[in-house]
């Protein structure tokens, strides 16, 4: 990183809570600001029905500006949705929340985190792997609306030896410089 000093910004504290009723109105807009397949309300409301779902916002100040959703599994968290405002990428609002997930983790439990990035989502896949994820497989097709690939990403705890993730070979590692 030669030019680290020049592009990173202030840090942005946030609080991290659960996602409510009423900050449906800001994350609809961050999602639709954040991706040309964006979740609509419905598609929000239909997850967040389910027993496993949870919801979570970044707050600054009075203001919605990060939110993730995430299924709760046996051994793993999957992440189903996450996006930061696009006025504040890249002041540490989405490693804060990367944090509180990891945070949840156990080594007794839930050993994993888990999500699937559009392979045409460069963006995503270095935040990710600059929070310690590993593309771990490609998914064929895997999203209906583009019929495009997907990295199948995980984070594990550093405890929890996996041979799926120590053996991994895949377009992404193979250009990793570690």
């Amino acid at each position: 990183m030669m030019n680290a000093s020049r592009t990173e910004k202030e840090q942005v504290r946030v609080h991290i809570r659960w996602m409510i009723r009423r900050d449906m109105p800001e994350v609809l807009l961050t999602e639709q600001e954040s991706f040309e397949f964006a979740w609509t309300e419905e598609d929000f409301l239909r997850c967040l029905r389910q027993r496993n779902c949870i919801g979570m916002v970044a707050e600054q100040g009075e203001r919605v500006v990060g939110f993730m959703i995430y299924e709760l599994h046996k051994q793993k968290l999957h992440i189903l949705n996450f996006a930061v405002h696009p006025q504040f990428r890249r002041y540490g609002v989405g490693g804060q929340m990367v944090s509180k997930l990891i945070s949840k983790l156990s080594s007794h439990r839930r050993t994993r985190i888990t999500l699937e990035v559009r392979e045409t989502n460069l963006p995503a896949q270095m935040f990710f792997r600059a929070q310690n994820f590993r593309a771990i497989k490609v998914l064929r097709a895997f999203y209906e609306d583009s019929g495009e690939d997907a990295f199948l990403m995980q984070y594990r705890l550093a405890d929890d030896v996996g041979d799926e993730f120590e053996e991994t070979v895949n377009r992404i590692a193979q250009y990793e410089g570690s």
